[in-house]
């Protein structure tokens, strides 16, 4: 095994990857909130990734994997309502260009 994969499967702080994993669900909340889907789903990414890396150490019990699941999947959940709530707002501005291209008979893909 090479080294990087030693640290993060073998040598990685379990605490540490616990405690990043709420910072990022903390953080990407706030980004929600203010309405900042693609910043929050950056966090959500790499909440994602901590929680594999918690997963693959065989740190986190079943039932407690269950519920990270749901907090990860909570968090994209709301990117993904805030992301369709702030391109509504904007009129739909990317789809409205497809339209005006697909009329003019050119093929969009």
């Amino acid at each position: 095994m090479d080294t990087f994969a030693s640290f993060l499967y073998t040598l990685n702080n379990v605490k540490y990857l616990f405690t990043q994993f709420e910072s990022l669900e903390i953080q990407a909340l706030g980004l929600i909130e203010a309405n900042l889907p693609l910043a929050a789903y950056e966090l959500v990414l790499k909440a994602s990734h901590t929680f594999n890396l918690l997963d693959s150490r065989g740190a986190v019990s079943v039932t407690e994997r269950q519920r990270i699941i749901l907090r990860i999947r909570k968090l994209a959940q709301g990117v993904a309502t805030t992301y369709y709530t702030a391109r509504e707002a904007l009129g739909w501005p990317l789809l409205k260009e497809e339209q005006g291209s697909a009329q003019k008979g050119e093929v969009t893909t």
